[in-house]
């Protein structure tokens, strides 16, 4: 039933595929379009129709040692024939570093072992439809699996029968893999260099090394493909970041108080399940249980004294370090995309824990459009994938990797350096293919920048702390307004944000802001007379008084329908004594404001605020692609807070004193924000 599905499927595709073509041919299929077109079709006959191995062979464990001694543990799937005896032929090799432990890829990809029963869990993940009830956001969990995110976080059966080794690797200090977990840092960055080495000199391996995964997975690809290992040949990054203390650990400031810890806590718990079988078999690894004694709840406590410490001066060296961007720790999480020399394909997400990087990896990148990628849905980090396989929609996540490893590492010619490069889901729209994004869009696709001033003149269409406008010129008297920290934020986009998009399954917080909002002072702008189109960065600034040393804002732009629900596009946020910009890595718009104020959210630049005074904040938003449909309005939303996505550490927040915060708006040094816009908003 299996391969007779498959089949049928390759069958069909082939009607409407273009050939294949050997490399060094003159021509290939061309990609056409977000689905990819006849190229497409043919990307996905290719994953789902029979492949040239009919079996896989497991080798479960196998030590890999690291030039410190300390011996990793990694699965190794390889094709195998019939009897399920590994093949002799040699074939490309795909890594995965993981920290979630080999155990759970395994769960997720069990399904894979019984015949059938993987394409039809796969299937039912994809009818899966629950919109218009409570748990609406379960659909796109669902679409998601059926999505191939599955198979990117796991194991790719299909891959692997196709003619490809994949091997699936403990990172140090997790899983069954001996040493002391060293997230994401020199360590562990160095240890991938010396797996992948091990990979393409195995008697299975022809020599070239991709790498999958995603998030965590993610990232250890972009980093290591920043060290250039010379087997490396292509990665395929699901949700990485490039910046972790800016994407995730402490944007603006405010430590992600609810995704850290509860990530932290699942990974220091999972470390400490022991190999069993070594168990029974009196092989056990003491090593392995040594390392986790004198290392048990890595960096556990050192969010504790981030929140128990109310002394800057006796803070934990380990909280200062990752908020002081010269120190080692520090510049270990911060990477630089402009040393990847191979193909790379990014795949983010409008409101995932990493998108204000995955952009940026992106634009960063000096390789040609086509040998880059950039692929962006309207999705959380655990529902990536939610969007696609369907007619006129893009190809599944397994697919198009599979087209990808396919081109760069067996020399197929099918035209995946011809999709894109760049293939994003606008908010409010549909999906649109463009030739670079933000920075990078060529001139003819590129927005123009403008300020949008920020009025106290009522604009009647929000209920909240006060309802202001948005206006393309200053008007309205100079006035002062308050705004105090509150707790309607845990009902918001931004705490599904920081659950990965869990909250926004169980809740309707993350589509509508209109509860935010009666914490917020918000501005709002007349209808846009046509389509309007909002791609790139966004930055805002505001004018601010505070009644402490410190205080914290984040600001969100939301798209505003005609019935009133207001949606979040993008979002940033600022303690105002790290407000101090780093000019080398921000940018600009031709009119001089910015449009990426990268702060350097470093303690050793910490300016406290003079009580009384007014203070010039500057509030990077990750780049977006949204559609203001005719009649929408333009929203900037302003809080003194945002919990639970974002927390202060003790000192600053006792700093705060958590008093009211003041926006102070006026013409000789107005606040507003700087958007890109195409189109004929009317303004």
């Amino acid at each position: 039933m299996k391969y007779a599905l498959r089949a049928t499927v390759a069958a069909v595709a082939a009607a409407v595929t273009v050939p294949f073509f050997a490399p060094g041919a003159q021509a290939g299929p061309v990609a056409t379009g977000p689905d990819g077109g006849a190229a497409g079709a043919a990307w996905t006959a290719t994953e789902d129709g029979p492949q040239q191995y009919p079996n896989i062979h497991i080798d479960w464990d196998v030590p890999i040692t690291m030039s410190d001694g300390t011996v990793l543990k990694g699965n190794v799937y390889r094709p195998a024939d019939a009897a399920s005896r590994p093949v002799d032929t040699r074939t490309p090799v795909v890594v995965n570093m993981t920290p979630y432990t080999k155990l759970v890829s395994n769960l997720a990809d069990h399904a894979g072992t019984v015949p059938g029963l993987s394409d039809a869990l796969l299937g039912l993940f994809r009818q899966i439809d629950m919109s218009g009830t409570p748990l609406s956001g379960v659909t796109d969990l669902t679409k998601a699996f059926g999505g191939g995110e599955l198979r990117n976080f796991s194991v790719d059966r299909q891959l692997i029968e196709s003619g490809y080794t994949q091997v699936v690797v403990d990172v140090r200090g997790t899983g069954f893999s001996q040493g002391e977990w060293d997230m994401l840092r020199q360590r562990e960055q160095q240890d991938t260099v010396e797996v992948i080495d091990w990979a393409s000199r195995q008697p299975w391996s022809d020599g070239k090394v991709g790498m999958t995964g995603i998030s965590y997975s993610g990232i250890n690809q972009v980093q290591v493909a920043e060290k250039q290992p010379p087997a490396l040949k292509a990665i395929f990054p699901v949700v990485p970041g490039s910046d972790l203390v800016d994407d995730v650990l402490a944007p603006g400031g405010g430590f992600g108080f609810n995704f850290i810890p509860l990530w932290l806590t699942a990974i220091n718990t999972l470390k400490w399940v022991p190999d069993v079988q070594s168990i029974v078999t009196g092989k056990f690894d003491t090593t392995w249980l040594n390392d986790r004694i004198s290392d048990p709840y890595t960096y556990m406590d050192v969010l504790l004294n981030a929140y128990t410490n109310t002394d800057m001066n006796t803070l934990d060296p380990r909280v200062k370090d990752m908020l002081n961007d010269m120190s080692a720790q520090r510049q270990a999480w911060i990477g630089d995309p402009g040393r990847i020399r191979v193909p790379t394909f990014v795949t983010g997400g409008w409101h995932d824990l990493f998108t204000y990087s995955e952009s940026k990896i992106y634009n960063q990148i000096p390789l040609p459009p086509g040998q880059k990628q950039l692929f962006m849905g309207n999705t959380y980090h655990l529902n990536s994938g939610n969007e696609y396989g369907k007619p006129g929609l893009p190809p599944r996540l397994d697919v198009l990797q599979r087209a990808w490893f396919d081109k760069w590492l067996k020399g197929i010619d099918n035209g995946i350096d011809t999709y894109g490069p760049v293939t994003l889901r606008e908010q409010g729209g549909g999906w649109v293919t463009q030739g670079g994004f933000g920075p990078s869009a060529p001139a003819e696709e590129a927005a123009k920048y403008r300020r949008m001033y920020l009025s106290a003149d009522r604009s009647g269409t929000a209920n909240s702390v006060y309802d202001g406008s948005l206006t393309a010129e200053f008007t309205g008297a100079p006035a002062r307004l308050t705004v105090a920290p509150g707790l309607t934020t845990v009902c918001s986009n931004d705490a599904a944000q920081a659950t990965a998009g869990v909250l926004a399954i169980i809740n309707g917080c993350a589509a509508d802001s209109r509860i935010a909002e009666t914490d917020a002072l918000t501005f709002t702008s007349a209808p846009v007379a046509g389509e309007t189109t909002i791609s790139g960065p966004i930055a805002v600034r505001l004018n601010t008084v505070q009644d402490a040393a410190d205080g914290y804002w984040t600001v969100t732009v939301n798209d505003v329908a005609p019935d009133g629900q207001s949606t979040v596009l993008s979002s940033g946020q600022l303690m105002a004594s790290l407000r101090e910009v780093d000019e080398a890595n921000s940018t600009r718009s031709e009119n001089g404001d910015y449009t990426d104020p990268r702060a350097y959210t470093s303690l050793d630049k910490r300016l406290p605020t003079v009580p009384g005074e007014v203070t010039e904040l500057n509030i990077a938003l990750p780049a977006t692609r949204a559609v203001l449909a005719p009649g929408h309005r333009l929203r900037v939303d302003v809080f003194a807070g945002n919990f639970p996505k974002g927390l202060p550490i003790a000192p600053m927040l006792a700093d705060t004193g958590l008093k009211p915060e003041h926006l102070q708006l006026d013409p000789n040094a107005p606040s507003f924000v700087n958007i890109p816009l195409e189109g004929d908003s009317g303004w």
